[in-house]
């Protein structure tokens, strides 16, 4: 599979917090992400094992009891079934890839 580029295909999960799926395979799925500045994704855990990377912004991440700061350049790996949040400290845009793939993630009928 191959993506093109496009600035549209965004869907709100939450207030301030946008995603789209760029590509997926049979493993992996990869997203990206729009973060408002004093969002919040609140904590909460899946069994996908999520690897990312923060293209522009600062967020707080709290994860399995500890908290971590990022800014643009930096990234992460948190294990499936880790329980994990985000405060938004400044707009951010995130890649992300889960795996194995997230169903809830996949493009839906006319996507």
């Amino acid at each position: 599979m191959f993506g093109k580029h496009s600035d549209g295909g965004y869907r709100e999960l939450l207030a301030g917090i946008e995603q789209k799926t760029l590509v997926y395979g049979s493993k992996t799925l990869l997203s990206k992400f729009l973060l408002k500045k004093d969002s919040i994704l609140p904590l909460h855990a899946h069994p996908h094992e999520q690897t990312g990377y923060l293209l522009q912004g600062k967020l707080r991440f709290s994860c399995q009891g500890e908290t971590f700061e990022v800014g643009a350049g930096d990234s992460w790996c948190i294990p499936g079934d880790a329980e994990h949040g985000v405060e938004v400290l400044a707009d951010s845009v995130i890649l992300e890839l889960f795996s194995p793939v997230r169903e809830d993630y996949l493009p839906k009928d006319g996507d």
